[in-house]
């Protein structure tokens, strides 16, 4: 019997985090924990609850003060074998995949007693070890002690060009300059805010996946989990 470990994976947008965690919990039968779908989980509850004043402001008090009734948990589906996310034992992954939760949830990301919040659900998910975590700030402020931290990057142009090809593939309008531009920007936000910016951790490896297939990342991640474990 393997030990069981967390592991925390961190890095820049469009490197592909989500995908690479979600292949490499499935492959080792860990639990995939998906923070943003935490953050738009708290989004969905806020809309549900009339949380939102009109003009789009929230109504932060009476949100903080219902923070402790939000329990937000994941499921593995036996059809997809992805899991799926709960609010307050309700199945919402459909629910909070829409538009109208994705436009509300970076007001409610940046409060910092929503991710005080959240951190804390996430913490108390990995007491039983056996999950594999992606974000910006999980090796540095959610699991500073998790066994194998992952620190994910790739060339800013290689990152565009994956986010343009893929826009492509699904048939939507797509202006690699524009999408560069945004890529950019969002790496200065995540790297400058000040609740929790993204940092590699002192003790995360390098992944620099600019020039690395879907199978060699994989590869390479079970490498560095077997070695752990």
């Amino acid at each position: 019997m393997k030990k069981k470990i967390i592991i925390a994976i961190d890095g820049y947008s469009s490197c592909g985090k989500s995908t690479m965690a979600k292949d490499l919990a499935r492959e080792i039968g860990y639990i995939y924990v998906d923070t943003g779908a935490m953050y738009r989980s708290v989004t969905l509850y806020a809309l549900q609850h009339d949380l939102f004043r009109p003009d789009g402001t929230i109504r932060e008090d009476e949100l903080k003060a219902q923070m402790p009734q939000i329990h937000i948990s994941f499921k593995l589906n036996s059809e997809t074998g992805r899991p799926d996310t709960y609010l307050n034992d309700k199945n919402v992954e459909k629910d909070i995949r829409t538009m109208e939760v994705s436009s509300h949830v970076s007001p409610i990301a940046a409060l910092p007693f929503v991710r005080q919040a959240l951190v804390a659900q996430q913490q108390a998910m990995g007491q039983e070890k056996g999950i594999v975590m992606d974000g910006r700030d999980i090796g540095t402020a959610v699991f500073p002690h998790a066994e194998l931290k992952i620190f994910v990057t790739a060339d800013p142009q290689i990152r565009a060009q994956r986010r343009y090809d893929e826009l492509k593939a699904k048939g939507m309008e797509a202006d690699f300059d524009a999408i560069l531009k945004n890529v950019q920007e969002r790496d200065y936000i995540d790297t400058h805010r000040e609740t929790a910016p993204l940092r590699q951790a002192d003790d995360a490896i390098v992944l620099d996946n600019s020039h690395m297939t879907i199978p060699e990342q994989k590869a390479w991640l079970l490498q560095q989990y077997e070695a752990k474990v």
